[in-house]
């Protein structure tokens, strides 16, 4: 099902914008009642990187401080990667489930045929905005402007000189895409993400219509840029210098945030999240608050993050810890419960409301266990199940975090009925979701809202091929299609994005590196059943298949070869353009 067919479906327009006969806003209320909500996530922060948990180097004042007027879950988990969390935390399912379960390999793109964060808050009422990353699709109906975010400026794929981000964004003056439109920005990154959002957020500060603000930050995700004046306090011996100066960047944004909310009178109405995507990187060296391993890691140290909500007006609970298991799935269905928002018939979430957590009227969350999940490859038992204090790793190892969070012993054979018990919950689990997980997402070709559509090697099935360096290697898969309307379609293809202006047998200067020329001499492509190839003359930017298609499914796969016929690897860059 489409997503414009999924949306007709429950009674949604074609953007998301209305629930036909759903009214959200509860008797009595008024839309300038209801808080507004404000999600920061930022990327490859671990948990031991603020100074309040004790990280002995790096200093957070104003993070610090937003904890201290919180209410912190102590024990929240996402997915170890970027991609997995993000799904997660706009659909409210588990990563398998949603089929976002990697940062490439064709397996980051959201189902359309669940509705996102974004599109519950605006068909309730609340005008959506984006403010960086996405990491859910690239391409139209991925995008998060077709995903219910009405203001959008973002950077494509992993993060800014991913393969599919504009080729010479370095964080600095770069082209982001507003609304679709690459349009020039001035500044660092996260500066620019910040106020952008604020300036966003100030158009609605009379108070008219309620927001939902998305601030998902690229930083402090390598390559670790950084204006100097950040980095310098850090440039110690074994000290991560250039990612605690990101931090520091960060830190000094949250502050202009809260300060905004201050000043413009928001700040009592409105629900602030902070929040991180993965367990640590650089800095786990320094500090990881006593946990094992980090990002992309199944223990603790890969999925456990901070998680602080403030509501001044809210009438929740004192600020404080929860140390109940919780989980970015959740958020999607509190954040329902405390703006009084609907869900359509039929939608279900993985997660679990924490209202009654938050407002104090509930002390315990039901015996739940929760899978951990994720990766191109998902063979069963690659998980963790977590039930209360206990951790199954890979369905071998039992861990209890109460008396060893540094899950250094495993107590498996001493607890043989908790190893059966989460054992038959991942059995259960995983029969749910393995055919869900295993059906692709299609990558849509000639529609009306995107066309030509630039398919790039982040969405090569199966394979990991996201960044400057793949584009330096000998790898290739194919994409998965859909074709939306019969006709002809011309595909360029290249090694090279277009706006490097870099021929296909000529080196490319990215801002991480230079890359390699290889002897390109023969373009091959084949989909479905057209096969064919074609010279490449030295100096030639791309070659170019002209082909009629008719609506449907299919796979595309490109070579590029030397003149005795070697492979070199795939076309990285093609676009599809319908004529």
């Amino acid at each position: 099902m489409n997503r414009r067919t999924f949306l007709k479906r429950i009674g949604w327009g074609a953007a998301g914008a209305a629930v036909a006969g759903c009214k959200s806003i509860p008797s009595g209320e008024s839309k300038a009642d209801r808080p507004n909500v404000i999600l920061v996530l930022t990327d490859d922060q671990g948990y031991g990187d603020f100074s309040c948990h004790g990280n002995p180097v790096l200093r957070t004042p104003n993070l610090d401080r937003l904890h201290a007027q919180s209410i912190r879950l102590t024990d929240f988990h996402v997915a170890p990667m970027c991609t997995p969390t993000r799904g997660q935390l706009m659909s409210g399912l588990d990563a398998l489930r949603n089929r976002a379960r990697h940062v490439c390999g064709g397996l980051t793109m959201l189902r359309t045929d669940v509705p996102t964060m974004a599109d519950i808050f605006q068909a309730g009422g609340y005008r959506t905005g984006l403010f960086g990353k996405w990491h859910l699709g690239d391409s139209y109906p991925y995008l998060p402007q077709d995903r219910g975010f009405q203001e959008v400026v973002h950077h494509k794929s992993w993060g800014i000189t991913s393969a599919a981000d504009r080729w010479g964004n370095d964080y600095f003056d770069d082209l982001y895409y507003h609304n679709g439109k690459l349009e020039p920005y001035e500044g660092y990154c996260t500066d620019v993400w910040f106020r952008e959002a604020m300036k966003w957020i100030k158009t609605r500060a009379d108070g008219s219509e309620p927001f939902f603000c998305y601030l998902p930050t690229n930083a402090p995700h390598g390559p670790l840029f950084v204006p100097p004046q950040y980095a310098e306090p850090y440039k110690k011996p074994g000290v991560p210098a250039d990612f605690f100066g990101m931090i520091a960047n960060l830190d000094e944004n949250i502050g202009r945030l809260m300060a905004m909310l201050d000043e413009t009178g928001l700040a009592d109405n409105t629900i602030l999240i902070f929040m991180t995507d993965n367990g640590g990187t650089a800095g786990v060296k320094t500090f990881n608050a006593g946990m094992r391993d980090g990002k992309t890691s199944l223990y603790d140290g890969g999925h456990r993050v901070p998680c602080f909500i403030r509501w001044p007006a809210g009438k929740l609970r004192a600020a404080g810890d929860i140390g109940e298991l919780t989980t970015c799935q959740d958020l999607l269905p509190t954040l329902v419960d405390l703006c009084g928002l609907k869900v359509p018939v039929g939608i279900r979430f993985d997660g679990t409301s924490l209202a009654g957590l938050l407002r104090d009227s509930q002390t315990h969350l039901s015996n739940r266990m929760v899978v951990v999940q994720y990766h191109i490859d998902i063979p069963k038992w690659n998980a963790t199940v977590m039930w209360k204090k206990w951790r199954l790793v890979k369905g071998e190892e039992l861990y209890d975090i109460a008396a060893d969070p540094g899950q250094k012993t495993n107590v498996a054979d001493k607890y043989p009925d908790v190893v059966q018990a989460m054992r038959e919950h991942y059995e259960k689990w995983w029969a749910d979701v393995e055919p869900i997980a295993k059906e692709p997402c299609y990558v849509q070709i000639g529609s009306e809202q995107e066309n030509p559509v630039r398919l790039t090697c982040a969405d090569w099935y199966g394979v990991y091929a996201d960044n400057f360096g793949h584009l330096q290697r000998k790898v290739n898969s194919y994409w998965n299609l859909l074709v939306e309307r019969e006709g002809e379609y011309e595909f360029s293809l290249s090694r090279w994005p277009p706006e490097s202006g870099a021929a296909m047998d000529a080196t490319a200067t990215h801002p991480t590196g230079k890359g390699k020329a290889f002897p390109v001499a023969k373009a091959r492509m084949k989909i479905g059943e057209f096969d064919e190839s074609k010279p490449v003359a030295s100096g030639d930017k791309s070659a170019t298949f002209t082909i009629r298609l008719k609506p449907g499914r299919t796979r595309l796969q490109t070579w590029l070869y030397d003149s005795s016929g070697n492979e070199l690897c795939g076309a990285f860059y093609v676009m599809a353009t319908r004529g």
